[in-house]
């Protein structure tokens, strides 16, 4: 059964670090672009990252751009997003997709970012 399992998640006071992880299984994640999506509480889904099959940085969302960066490791079938000088405005469940634009093909369950003191 194709997945992503999405890790590394937590509680992180404002100006940390976390780097979330996107593990596919049952597919290929390199014929893919992938996609970092986010949902605030009350808010909609909004798009956060996006990288190429062939490991090109399509986009970032202005309101993390220069503290978020995604990267990709074909070999472990696996997708990053290091996201450092985080704010309490990031927070939200954090999930990744196949193809820049939600739903895509595959999604996984997503991980919950909390950014409070």
């Amino acid at each position: 059964q194709p997945q992503f399992v999405e890790s590394g998640g937590g509680l992180v006071q404002p100006g940390g670090s976390l780097r979330l992880s996107c593990a596919a299984s049952g597919f290929t994640l390199n014929h893919y672009n992938i996609g970092w999506f986010r949902q605030a509480p009350g808010k909609e889904r909004e798009g956060v990252s996006c990288i190429s099959s062939s490991d090109t940085v399509m986009d970032y969302a202005d309101s993390v751009k220069g503290r978020f960066t995604i990267s990709r490791d074909n070999a472990k079938n696996t997708v990053y997003l290091q996201m450092n000088s985080l704010k309490p405005e990031d927070t939200a469940v954090y999930y990744c997709a196949t193809g820049c634009h939600w739903p895509g093909a595959f999604w996984g369950q997503g991980t919950q970012v909390t950014v409070s003191s």
